[in-house]
Formats: structure tokens, sequence, C-alpha cells
């Protein structure tokens, strides 16, 4: 299972590019389908996620989601360490960007966010900071700006990704030794556990989303890219609006699509009737539910559970 709907919270080392580390999990695990999200250039290091099979239906939750960076900067001329904290602490909030040269998207002012910008540490024209920003920063730029704002010129000489929407450098971050290791083990014993220690459920993928608990009878429906009916939402978590991203998930945890809020929670609490949620990605395939029609039969009864 894990294997054909799973995640890696992959250490990128310095050297390849993006693509050949997935394609080389690609090999390791022999899956056909693999996909990263967030690329990094190739002397980047640090956390790039891999989706295994169908979890890749949920790429674009991850790309969109906010970055955490330690980058090391130099500065082109001796600056009074003040000066330096100020400028950068100029640099949080909404700021505007133009893609690097090198850069394969189009070269057009875009508005980014900067959420934080911690100066860590600072040694000689030598400046370590800690940036979270939102998914399509270039911190590269950022850099560079800086090194205008201050009059001396700056360059980013080191850069590693901390954070990745819910991929963190926790527990859970593993090297491609690590993955080559286990996936040999596997092999040899037939022990899950083993694949499990590397490889997370695609659920661990979602977590920076808000969720939506969805009634069994509803389940199947939803497989089939069926909208979320009121009637079959039976929990959700607050401060939902519309247009919002959520995940659909079942009792038990598991994660059933990727849908757009039609409704904000308090419209879904009250509600009794209509769509609350457009189904847009679907993660868990058809028939891992009975129907609705079978549930009934079974249980004498398709009523859900009270909302709460």
């Amino acid at each position: 299972m894990h294997l054909r709907l799973g995640a890696i919270n992959l250490d990128k080392t310095s050297g390849p590019t993006s693509h050949e580390v997935v394609a080389w999990v690609k090999r390791i695990l022999e899956v056909e389908k693999a996909g990263h999200s967030g690329t990094l250039d190739p002397k980047v290091t640090g956390i790039l996620p891999v989706l295994l099979g169908d979890a890749t239906r949920v790429m674009d939750t991850l790309l969109l989601a906010g970055k955490e960076y330690i980058c090391l900067m130099h500065v082109h001329k001796p600056v009074p360490k003040k000066q330096i904290t100020d400028v950068c602490g100029q640099f949080v909030g909404p700021i505007l960007q133009k893609p690097p040269l090198k850069s394969s998207v189009v070269k057009e002012l875009r508005t980014r966010t900067i959420y934080y910008l911690e100066v860590l540490e600072i040694e000689g024209q030598h400046v370590l900071m800690r940036v979270g920003c939102e998914a399509g920063t270039y911190i590269r730029k950022l850099c560079y700006d800086i090194g205008l704002a201050l009059g001396t010129g700056a360059n980013m000489e080191e850069l590693r990704r901390t954070r990745a929407g819910p991929f963190r450098e926790d527990e859970t971050l593993v090297t491609l030794h690590q993955l080559i290791d286990a996936h040999v083990k596997y092999m040899e014993t037939g022990n899950e556990n083993l694949l499990r220690r590397v490889i997370l459920p695609v659920e661990a993928a979602l977590v920076h989303l808000p969720r939506l608990v969805i009634a069994d009878n509803s389940v199947d429906a939803i497989c089939h890219g069926a909208p979320l009916a009121a009637p079959g939402l039976l929990s959700l978590q607050t401060e939902i609006n519309r247009g919002d991203g959520v995940v659909l998930f079942t009792l038990k945890g598991e994660a059933v699509a990727v849908a757009q809020a039609e409704l904000s929670s308090e419209e879904m609490l009250a509600s009794k009737s209509g769509i609350v949620a457009a189904t847009e990605r679907v993660i868990m395939e058809p028939g891992t539910y009975p129907k609705a029609w079978k549930l009934a039969e079974r249980d004498g009864s398709t009523q859900p559970e009270t909302k709460r």
C-alpha cells in the first residue's frame, strides 16, 4: 500500500537535480510513478517531498504550501550588524520578485510573502538566516535584493530547505541510502514495517490542510467524483472559508479526496442540505468502501451521525 500510495520526506544532497533524485527513487523502489514537490537546484540540500503512485494526485496541495530555508548570505562589503538585521527585517511581508534569468518561468514581477526572516548569526561578511516564505519565493533573488538595500551587494552562498508544507526536519526525514537499505531488507524479509519507517502514508502529505470527516455511506460516491453533500458531513475543523482547499477523511482517518469548500465552516455546521465541498482530486480507489445502498442493507439505515 505504501508503494502505491505513499510519501517520502527525502533529504536531498548537493549535486543531483530534483528530477534525477526522483528517477533514483523509482529505480530503488521499483515503482512506475513518482514525483517531487518543489524543485531544488542541484547545489541546494534539504527536504524534497517525493510522492509515490497515486499519491501524486495531491502534488498541487504541496506545491502551494509554505517553505522554510536556512540560507548563508555573503555581503560584499563590511556592514554593521545592526544595519544588517534592520534591513533584513524590512523584507518581512509582501515583496516583489522577478524570477532569475536561469528560471524556466515567465520573467514577470510578482508578489511573494516572507512570513519571517530571522538572522541567526553574523560572522564577518557572512550572514546565516532562517527564512519562512510563500511557495515560489526565490531565496537567491532575496539575497540579491537585501544586498541592494544595504548598498553593498550580496549573494546566496549556501541554501538548505528545512520545511516544505507538512514535511520538516524530524524523525521522518530519510536519505537515499536509508531508502535503499529499507527496500533491500524488505525484499529479503517481506516485512513491510521496514518500509513504513521510510515511506509515509499519503495522509502525512495532507496534514497542513483543513479536514472534513465524512460518513461511510458517502465515501464511494466521492471516490467516483461526486461532491460532498451536507448530510454526509460528520465533523469538521473550524476557520474554513469558501474556496479553501480541504481534505475529506473517513472515520478511520483515511484520505478520500482533496476538495474545495463551497461553504464556510459556520455555514457547513448550519447546513442541512446542499453541497458543502466540490471534489477535485480523488485519492481513494472506488470500491474501497461499499456503495451507500449496500451499507443501508447491512445497517438498516443511511443516516449519518450529527455534525460536531
